[in-house]
């Protein structure tokens, strides 16, 4: 009988390079998925809002068919009161900023104008590049009307998504209830438990992602809004709005909103109820870091800061802002899935390990 021949390789450089062929493979499947995402997005960016949106608003509509409520009915009531409720902040927000536009617009040019006195160059000032406004319109106009033209096509665009979202939002909620059957058509006979199983912890994974982050971002609009009344900051309300959409972009939302108080601060109240603004933010910042998200966010979906951050900034390099909102909901359903996997993994290890010993214990008996 031949020998078996020694391997070119040890066990760990083969172990090792398997390894890193799974990992090209996965990334390479992910980057194509990205960039079918990416060339897709006025379908793709519809469906995954409408996703958030749903298990966002499940637990409402739950409650309503509970209610013995119809479905649809209870659906539409449900996209009506999202609508009402976004429609209410979006306007709240923008009249905050319509009203405080001015001041700010003022302090920015003051403090632009200090910097040009004292480092800019002879004769450059604020005042010369408006008496040259005219110019340098005439000059680049062609550019500027092509901006204005994709800019429209943008708004457009962005408009068209919104409403897809809403409808979708409407179907999703209507026919949860025949999701699982879906699923289980879409599979082969052998994998459907699987993938529903799959299917439900990366829905779980959101849902409790995205209703940790509601009652997150609810206390923080609250603690600030309540800190700015007190402080007499005008558009209170409407900046407690800004930092409750804001909170959904984790970490960079919450400093955006919060620069922008400290902004409408400055220009309307000086700098010392600037300084105080400030240190509301900052406090409200502390409280939901080190008591709000490990209280909520750790019963709902743990990913570690660092994993959030990352997820951000790709999210970020592939679609901008929206990427940043939807990078983390997307990276906890991937975790929700991995868990699963490794649960029924380990768990078939152990029963396939145990089934073993008790036929090793077996055959030892009748020997």
């Amino acid at each position: 009988m031949q020998a078996p021949q020694p391997s070119l390789l040890p066990d760990p450089v083969r172990r090792f390079a398997a390894w890193c062929a799974v990992l090209l493979l996965v990334a390479g499947v992910v980057y194509v998925g990205i960039r079918l995402a990416v060339e897709f997005r006025t379908a793709v960016v519809p469906v995954l809002l409408a996703l958030l949106g749903t298990a966002l608003l499940g637990p409402f509509h739950r409650r309503l068919v509970k209610a013995k409520v119809n479905r649809s009915v209870a659906a539409g009531v449900t996209c009506v009161a999202v609508l009402g409720v976004v429609g209410g902040a979006v306007y709240i927000v923008v009249a905050a900023l319509i009203d405080t536009g001015d001041e700010i617009v003022a302090s920015l040019k003051d403090a632009a104008q200090g910097l040009s006195d004292h480092f800019g160059a002879a004769g450059t000032s604020l005042d010369d590049l408006a008496s040259n406004a005219k110019e340098l319109l005439t000059k680049f106009g062609g550019t500027a009307a092509s901006g204005v033209i994709s800019g429209v096509s943008v708004v457009g665009e962005t408009i068209a998504m919104a409403v897809l979202a809403l409808l979708l939002v409407f179907f999703f909620l209507r026919d949860s209830d025949k999701a699982a059957d879906t699923l289980r058509a879409l599979s082969p006979h052998h994998r459907g438990d699987l993938l529903e199983a799959m299917a439900r912890r990366a829905y779980q994974a959101v849902e409790g992602f995205m209703r940790g982050t509601t009652l997150i971002a609810l206390i923080d609009a609250l603690c600030i809004t309540v800190g700015l009344l007190v402080l007499d900051v005008p558009g209170a309300v409407g900046l407690g709005a800004l930092v409750f959409v804001g909170a959904y972009i984790p970490y960079l939302g919450a400093f955006l909103s919060g620069a922008v108080a400290v902004l409408v601060a400055l220009a309307d109240r000086g700098f010392v109820i600037a300084l105080w603004a400030l240190g509301i933010v900052l406090a409200v910042q502390v409280l939901e870091g080190h008591v709000l998200q490990p209280m909520i966010q750790s019963r709902t979906v743990q990913m570690h800061p660092a994993v959030v951050m990352v997820a951000i900034t790709a999210g970020a390099s592939v679609a901008g802002v929206l990427g940043m909102l939807l990078a983390v909901p997307l990276t906890a359903a991937v975790f929700g899935v991995v868990h699963e996997l490794r649960t029924r993994y380990s768990a078939s290890a152990v029963d396939s390990s145990a089934e073993d010993s008790s036929a090793k214990d077996s055959s030892a008996e009748d020997s």
